[in-house]
């Protein structure tokens, strides 16, 4: 939380910064919502143009990815300009997936018609990426709606996580299935077969017919065993912890204790901890 707003005597550097960063002003809330709306409609305009869909809808839907992707591109060059530290944030991970996000838009923009089979491989593979700039909006507990304590920030965090591990997989399985598995047709589909197959249900109807795809599948099912439960052990470590008091034991140094405890629970000594009998 930024504690006071820019004054009108601060340079136009500061304010970028502040503002970027703030979520208690109008315009701070106003940046937020915006930004989050609009990654909202980027992540959408993308799994819409894997559908079939008019000529004429197409076209104003890459108008509006194109719209987007230049607003989102003057963000990036605020957060680089308003930084105190520009490497330091040119190198921070969010920006460096904000510029990941948007780098296939304009690539897109540069490319001539001849290089358009280009956009079919790796341009595709990396337009999934969008998804994972939703992680700036959880960077702390501050948000344009009020403040949300540490366990619902992680739980927002680990529901997020298995979002985007949904999302990734199915981009990068679609991108490696469609036009050779005639049961990928649609970003739909990919998601449906990654959610069974992350899940361990594994209906069937649907199988990897690409090398790539089965190695997708491979690296998403491992990086689900790995996350998801260490994420939600975070949580479940906080959970049991959050009664415990702060106190270390004078004798064998042990800290974090019940909250009516009087002695030690690992040596005896005593803590002389003192607690409410009233609760």
């Amino acid at each position: 939380m930024l504690a006071d707003s820019p004054s009108a005597d601060d340079g136009f550097r500061q304010q970028v910064r502040f503002y970027l960063l703030d979520h208690e002003s109008y315009l701070g809330k106003a940046i937020d919502i915006s930004l989050l709306v609009l990654n909202l409609l980027f992540v959408a305009v993308y799994v819409a143009q894997t559908y079939p869909l008019a000529s004429e809808t197409r076209t104003l839907l890459w108008r509006l990815e194109v719209a987007i992707g230049v607003v989102f591109a003057l963000e990036y060059a605020l957060r680089l300009y308003g930084a105190a530290d520009r490497w330091a944030e040119f190198f921070n991970g969010y920006t460096m997936v904000d510029l990941l996000a948007i780098l296939p838009t304009f690539v897109l923009v540069a490319l001539p018609v001849s290089a358009v089979p280009f956009n079919v491989g790796f341009l595709r593979v990396l337009r999934v990426i969008r998804v994972m700039r939703f992680y700036r909006f959880t960077d702390d507990a501050e948000f344009f709606f009020g403040t949300i304590d540490d366990n619902t920030l992680r739980s927002v965090r680990l529901l997020l996580t298995v979002l985007v591990l949904f999302f990734v997989s199915a981009g990068l399985f679609y991108s490696a299935e469609v036009g050779t598995n005639p049961d990928v047709t649609t970003f739909g589909d990919a998601f449906y077969y990654v959610v069974v197959a992350i899940t361990t249900v594994g209906f069937g109807d649907i199988i990897p017919v690409t090398q790539a795809g089965r190695w997708v599948t491979v690296g998403a099912i491992i990086v689900g065993i790995i996350v998801i439960p260490w994420q939600a052990g975070k949580i479940v470590r906080e959970w049991q912890t959050r009664d415990k008091v702060e106190v270390t034991c004078p004798d064998c140094g042990l800290s974090s204790h019940d909250a009516d405890a009087s002695h030690c629970k690992a040596c005896g000594h005593l803590i002389y901890q003192e607690y409410d009998s009233r609760e």
